[in-house]
C-alpha cells in the first residue's frame, strides 16, 4: 500500500471514529444508548416478542407481488399499503388481462376502506420519485373510486419513509423490500432470473400471520392518524397462526411522529444483538454495506471467529444505485480483516442464457445469523435506514423458517438443488461458494468486483456526517 492509500485509509478511519461517535451522542440522548453496548441475543429488550405465528418467507418477484395481490382481492374489513413508492399503473401479475395496482384498490374500495400511505418525495427533484410523480400518483389512486390517499412529508431532512408494507383485514400483513413500481428497476423476476434489459432484480418478502400481524397494523395505523387525523381503532391481535415467535423492529427517526417524539431505533439494536450473537455463519443479501456499525461487528468475527468453522457470506448489487464506493470500501476493511484466512465470501447475481447476459440488481434486505435469526423488510446497511429514514422489518428466531430460506436462496444463487445445499453451512461455502467464484463461465454468482478502499473509505464517513445531522 502506498503512502497515499496509508494516508487515506488513516483518514477514513478518524471520519468513520467521527460519525460512529456522532451516532452513539445521539442515540444516547433519545434513550437508545444500549444498542452500542455489548449485549448479545435474538431480540432487542425494547419490542414485543409475539408467538404463534406464520412467516412465510416469499422470494423474488413472482413470489412476492402475486401474494399481495392475492390478498388485496380477498379483504373483507380493509387494506392498508404504506411505501417509499407506489405506481397506480403498476401490475402485480403478468397474467393477460391483469388489473393495475389502482384498478385493484379501487375494486377493493368498493365493498372495505383503502388507505394508502406514500412518502410524499423529495422537496427539491434531485432523485425518485418526485413530488410531481407522488402527487399524480395521489389523483391517479382517488380518481372515481374510495381509494383513501394521503401523502407524508415528515421525513428527516434528506431522508425518506421507506418502508414497504402492506396489511389486510388486519389478519395478515405483508414485510419486505419490494416497492409496488417499477421506478428504478422492473420488479418482476423469478428464482431463474432470465437476462432483461436492463437488469433482472432480486428481492425477498414476508408473508405474516398470527399477532404479529396486530403490530404491523398498529404501525400503520399511529403513521395513519398523525397524517390523515383520522382516527383508527388499534389493531386486535389474530388468534395464533403457526408456530413461530417473530418481532417487529422499527427506526423511526426522533422529532418526526408525535406517537415516538424521542424516536425508535430497535432495528439497528436488533441487527447488532445478532450479529454479536453469531457463531458459526452470518449471511447478509443488501443493496448497500455502508454502515460502521456493523462491519465493526463483522471485522471482529473474523480477526476473533468463534469457532474455525465461521464463515461470512454477502451478496450484493454489482452496481448499487449509489454509493458504489462505500460499499467497495467496506468490503475492503472485510478482506483485510478476514486476512486470507478464506472465512468471507462477497457475491454478486447474474443472469444468462448462453448467449446474453445482464446483472441481477440485488434489491433484498436480509440477515440470517446462524441458522437461527432472519431478518427481512425495508432496511439497507447504510446510515438512512439505520438512523434516518422510517423502516420496518419483522424478526424470527425460527430454525426452521430460517434454515429453509438459506437453502432456498442458495439453491437459486448456485443454481444447484437443494440436497446439493443442505450440508453444513461453512462446507457448502467452502465447497460450492468458492469454487462457483473462482471457476471461469457463465454462472449466477460472480465475485464482487473493484474493491475500493481508497475512495470507499472516505466517501461513506464524508456522506454520512454530511446527511446526518
Amino acid at each position: 500500500m502506498g503512502l497515499l492509500d496509508v494516508l487515506d485509509a488513516k483518514l477514513g478511519d478518524g471520519l468513520e471514529s467521527l460519525l460512529c461517535a456522532h451516532h452513539a451522542r445521539r442515540l444516547r440522548k433519545l434513550g437508545w444508548g444500549s444498542a452500542f453496548g455489548s449485549e448479545a441475543g435474538w431480540w432487542t429488550p425494547r419490542r414485543p416478542v409475539r408467538t404463534g405465528n406464520r412467516v412465510d418467507v416469499l422470494v423474488d418477484g413472482h413470489e412476492v407481488l402475486p401474494a399481495i395481490a392475492s390478498a388485496i382481492s380477498s379483504a373483507r374489513k380493509s387494506v392498508h399499503l404504506a411505501g417509499w413508492c407506489a405506481s397506480p399503473d403498476f401490475r402485480l401479475t403478468r397474467e393477460p388481462g391483469s388489473p393495475t395496482l389502482r384498478e385493484l384498490l379501487a375494486s377493493a374500495s368498493s365493498r372495505v376502506p383503502v388507505r394508502v400511505l406514500l412518502w410524499a418525495g423529495p422537496p427539491v427533484p434531485m432523485f425518485e420519485p418526485t413530488r410531481k410523480r407522488v402527487l399524480a400518483a395521489q389523483r391517479e389512486f382517488t380518481r372515481d373510486s374510495a381509494v383513501r390517499c394521503e401523502i407524508d412529508a415528515r421525513e428527516r431532512t434528506l431522508h425518506c419513509h421507506h418502508e414497504k408494507i402492506v396489511v389486510v383485514d388486519d389478519e395478515v400483513a405483508f414485510v419486505g423490500g419490494m416497492d409496488l413500481t417499477a421506478v428504478e428497476g422492473d420488479r418482476h423476476d423469478s428464482a431463474e432470473h432470465p437476462p432483461r434489459e436492463p437488469l433482472g432484480w432480486h428481492d425477498i418478502g414476508t408473508r405474516l400471520r398470527g399477532p404479529i400481524v396486530a403490530d404491523a397494523a398498529e404501525h400503520f395505523r399511529l403513521r395513519w392518524q398523525e397524517i390523515s387525523g383520522e382516527q383508527l381503532p388499534p389493531a386486535i391481535p389474530p388468534a395464533p397462526a403457526g408456530s413461530s415467535s417473530a418481532q417487529l423492529v422499527r427506526t423511526i427517526p426522533e422529532r418526526t411522529y408525535d406517537f415516538a417524539p424521542r424516536g425508535e431505533f430497535s432495528l439497528l439494536d436488533s441487527y447488532l444483538r445478532a450479529l454479536r450473537s453469531a457463531t458459526s455463519l452470518v449471511y447478509l443479501e443488501n443493496q448497500f454495506l455502508w454502515s460502521p456499525e456493523v462491519t465493526e461487528v463483522l471485522i471482529d468475527k473474523l480477526r476473533n471467529p468463534p469457532s474455525p468453522d465461521f464463515r461470512t457470506v454477502l451478496v450484493l448489487p454489482r452496481k448499487p444505485s449509489n454509493g458504489a464506493d462505500t460499499t467497495r470500501g467496506q468490503l475492503g476493511r472485510l478482506l483485510d480483516a478476514d486476512d486470507g484466512n478464506h472465512r468471507l465470501v462477497a457475491a454478486t447475481l447474474s443472469s444468462h442464457d448462453g448467449a446474453t447476459s445482464s446483472s441481477v440488481y440485488v434489491h433484498a434486505k436480509l440477515a440470517l445469523v446462524d441458522d437461527r435469526w432472519l431478518s427481512i423488510g425495508s432496511a439497507n446497511l447504510n446510515e438512512h435506514s439505520l438512523f434516518n429514514d422510517t423502516e420496518v422489518n419483522v424478526v424470527t428466531d425460527d430454525p426452521e423458517v430460517a434454515r429453509d430460506a438459506r437453502l432456498r436462496l442458495w439453491s437459486e444463487h448456485l443454481q444447484r438443488p437443494l440436497a446439493e445445499v443442505a450440508g453444513p453451512a461453512h462446507e457448502v461455502v467452502d465447497r460450492l461458494w468458492r469454487p462457483t467464484l473462482a471457476a471461469e463461465g457463465k454462472h449466477r454468482l460472480t465475485a464482487l468486483p473493484g474493491v475500493s478502499r481508497r475512495a470507499g473509505r472516505l466517501q461513506g464517513p464524508l456522506r454520512g456526517l454530511l446527511v446526518d445531522g
